[in-house]
């Protein structure tokens, strides 16, 4: 399984103390207690902040790339390939997010989708997840969002 292969978290994002995510609603926060504070030893509860039949939306720059992901089917997109190459890939919910991790192109594919404000750098744009990717043997950084937890438009538009 993925889980120790890449850190549940990612550069270039800004955490935020709180329960509530970027749309201001704290329903749509997961509970404290599943969100895995380091250290905390009395916290064996696996993330509950994206649900196992969700659908995961990703994106990333330097150099461009996203995909979605439900249940064992995710997408990764690249402009050179705009429609997607398939990869099957295991879900495994840690204490502070979500990963997957398949191969693509015989080479290992891992993701990891955690908790917190991410930026994509060339919109104004708030996403409520950060995604860690390693793809090709780079490790890459982006955001994600689901239909459920979405991201905040940008001012005046959509």
């Amino acid at each position: 399984m993925l889980a120790t292969g890449l850190t549940l978290g990612a550069c270039g994002s800004t955490h935020e103390a709180g329960g509530e995510g970027p749309t201001g609603s704290s329903s749509q926060a997961a509970p404290a207690s599943s969100q895995g504070v380091p250290g905390d030893t009395s916290d064996f509860q696996p993330y509950e902040g994206i649900r196992a039949n969700e659908t995961v939306q990703f994106t990333g720059t330097e150099p461009f790339w996203g995909g979605r992901v439900t249940g064992n089917n995710l997408t990764y997109s690249t402009p050179e390939n705009p429609d997607g190459e398939p990869v099957t890939v295991e879900r495994f919910a840690g204490r502070g997010g979500v990963s997957w991790s398949g191969s693509l192109q015989g080479q290992p594919f891992r993701m990891a989708v955690t908790e917190g404000q991410c930026s994509d750098g060339m919109s104004d744009r708030v996403y409520p997840f950060t995604v860690t990717l390693e793809v090709s043997g780079e490790q890459r950084q982006g955001c994600a969002w689901t239909d459920r937890r979405s991201f905040t438009p940008p001012s005046g538009g959509t």
